[in-house]
């Protein structure tokens, strides 16, 4: 999941764009079949209240979920997205993988 507010900097769109990227790079088998998904949620909406509770985000979030687990990437995705993507890349195929 990427949690976001409506109005976004260069970085907050980056790091939406590098994640949906790296995804469909690495998995898209899994994509494809939907076990692996990508979803930006707009934090703003009234709709998505319920799940930012349940996930326990306050704010703009970077999250690999899997039933009661998570894994936030928030801190690398952000400093990664723009000024080296590759490493947003190799962090999340750690990740994703753990859950696969």
């Amino acid at each position: 999941y990427y949690f976001h507010y409506t109005r976004r900097c260069a970085t907050c769109q980056a790091v939406e764009d590098e994640s949906l990227k790296a995804l469909k790079e690495l998995y898209p088998a899994e994509v494809e079949s939907g076990k692996v998904v990508f979803t930006s949620v707009n934090l703003e909406k009234e709709s998505n209240e319920a799940l930012a509770e349940k996930l326990q985000v306050a704010g703009q979030s970077l999250l690999i979920v899997k039933g009661g687990e998570q894994i936030n990437l928030t801190n690398d995705a952000f400093k990664y997205a723009r000024s080296n993507p590759e490493k947003l890349t190799a962090i999340i195929k750690e990740k994703v993988d753990q859950f696969l």
